[in-house]
């Protein structure tokens, strides 16, 4: 229990008992003599009443506060309201000897008439007066907090990541045909299945207030062609053999072309869907598909575009005519003489005199693992077992910077260069014409008519030229060195290798083995693996 007061009321003075707290109580708390003494007008000497309580021990102890008699005191509460309505305590002072005590229908009564309408709690009520624990806060009252609900969501049923990578064999090499890129689907298949939005509850406060949940968020199956949705509209399903895929928050699913061998009895091919290929592309020809091009066999001087992945089975020998382009990324088994473009990564057991760039990574650390001459650019890491040749041949390896963002910076520098050219050559005009005028010389109509038209394009170009400043900064700040752009070769570097990170270069003097290349305080520097 805790340590407690109450007022001693005698013929000729009033006096306060103090009682110690027992089995682990709080003891008595000067704030609350001193508030309910104040309640109370009983006038003391703080002083005395101070030294009091602060050498109790376990023993009653008696205090006078004033020499007249003073009425006997009733069992009595502070009541507090929490600034939210939610919850109400009160805070029990012991009666005076041979004073009254409250009951719990009293209590309960004057709740109700503070304006408390909901919540009050019988059980701690009940407990207090089964038990009195003066002097600690006691929960007479609690809100009923909202319930609240849970949003809407949709489960897929194929895999939604588009950044699928090769599998790696025990021995390095690459398997090309574990790459789970391409979502097949079956006629008959769930795609995705809708989870409906639970509402939450009302709550209610302490003087009958509603209390709003949170509101939920709703959601619908997004679906595009080959799709059936169920009559409850919670179930997508497919309704042809092909490829699913998750672009946005839309379903798509799509037949994909195959055919044997792209060559003289197929000619070009452009696709809406996907491309499998399961022999070769030959030479000359084109393959353009808005989703994944698969060949299980070779590319020979070809131009392969895809809207996602481009995956060559057995490689490329382009013969530095061929080309590959993606939005995503590429992988294959050897890329040679060939100028390879994709935005996100590029894989390969071996790379050969080719112009190669990443959106991100390059990885090339398979069983062959090596790139030897051409030019390698990444704007995050080239991972590679061997780079360069001992034989010397030309190669140079970039990470850092984006060089598609590079050549758009350099398209702005020609037209802001371009613009800046005409201005200057307007403001020549438009100078001369004003010293004309200031010597008096009289100009025609259509030529006070040009000049007015020099001075609006004037105007013009000048906007023009600083707004194509402004996306040239923007590119620039894009393009500038990422950090932790690393080249990493797991083997050998050769000498004659050129290493360039976040625009700085450095050439290899010596073979070097197991080695990363960072750039550190504006220099390439070599470190450890």
């Amino acid at each position: 229990m805790n340590g407690y007061f109450r007022l001693v009321h005698e013929s000729d003075k009033t006096s306060l008992k103090l009682i110690p707290p027992t089995d682990g109580g709080k003891p008595v708390e000067i704030t609350d003599v001193t508030e309910y003494l104040a309640l109370k007008d009983i006038i003391y000497d703080k002083n005395v009443l101070y030294k009091a309580i602060e050498t109790m021990e376990d023993k009653e102890k008696t205090v006078l506060l004033e020499n007249r008699q003073t009425l006997k005191e009733r069992e009595c509460y502070k009541f507090t309201l929490t600034k939210d309505y939610m919850h109400a305590y009160v805070r029990f002072y012991a009666p005076s000897v041979g004073g009254e005590e409250m009951t719990p229908q009293e209590l309960i009564k004057d709740l109700t008439a503070k304006g408390i309408q909901h919540g009050i709690r019988q059980d701690n009520i009940g407990a207090f007066f089964a038990k009195r624990n003066y002097c600690e806060d006691i929960l007479v009252a609690e809100g009923t907090e909202p319930v609240q609900g849970s949003d809407a969501r949709i489960e897929y049923f194929f895999n939604t990541d588009r950044k699928a990578k090769p599998t790696l064999k025990e021995d390095g090499s690459v398997d090309f045909f574990q790459l789970n890129v391409i979502q097949h689907c079956n006629k008959g298949d769930v795609l995705a299945r809708l989870i409906p939005a639970v509402e939450g509850k009302y709550g209610m406060n302490l003087v009958g207030g509603r209390l709003k949940p949170a509101d939920v968020r709703q959601a619908k199956l997004k679906y595009g062609n080959n799709i059936e949705i169920s009559e409850d509209g919670l179930t997508l399903t497919s309704m042809v053999n092909g490829h699913v895929e998750l672009i946005e928050d839309t379903v798509f699913v799509s037949d994909v072309l195959v055919v044997e061998n792209v060559d003289n009895s197929t000619g070009n091919i452009e696709c809406e869907g996907s491309v499998q290929v399961n022999g070769n592309v030959c030479t000359n020809f084109q393959v353009k598909a808005k989703g994944n091009i698969v060949v299980k066999g070779v590319v020979e001087g070809a131009l392969l575009e895809a809207g996602n992945n481009i995956i060559i089975a057995r490689g490329m020998n382009g013969m530095g005519r061929g080309a590959l382009k993606a939005e995503e990324n590429i992988i294959s088994k050897f890329l040679e003489n060939v100028n390879a473009q994709a935005k996100g990564y590029v894989a390969s057991d071996s790379i050969l005199h080719s112009q190669v760039s990443a959106g991100t990574e390059i990885n090339v650390d398979g069983k062959r693992g090596f790139i030897i001459g051409g030019r390698v650019s990444a704007v995050k890491s080239i991972n590679v077992k061997t780079l360069g040749s001992a034989m010397g041949a030309d190669t140079v390896v970039e990470v850092g910077t984006d060089p598609r963002l590079n050549a758009k910076a350099q398209e702005l520098q020609k037209l802001i260069d371009s613009e800046n050219a005409a201005l200057k050559e307007a403001y020549g005009v438009l100078t001369d014409a004003k010293q004309k005028m200031a010597k008096g010389i009289k100009m025609t109509p259509e030529q006070i008519q040009h000049v007015q038209k020099l001075a609006a394009a004037i105007k013009t170009k000048t906007e023009l030229i600083k707004n194509y400043n402004a996306q040239l900064d923007a590119l620039l700040g894009q393009s500038r060195s990422r950090d932790g752009a690393s080249v990493v070769v797991r083997e050998s570097v050769y000498p004659g290798t050129v290493i360039s990170i976040g625009g700085a270069s450095m050439t290899v003097q010596k073979e070097a083995q197991y080695c990363r290349f960072i750039k550190s305080q504006g220099d390439v520097k070599l470190t450890g693996i």
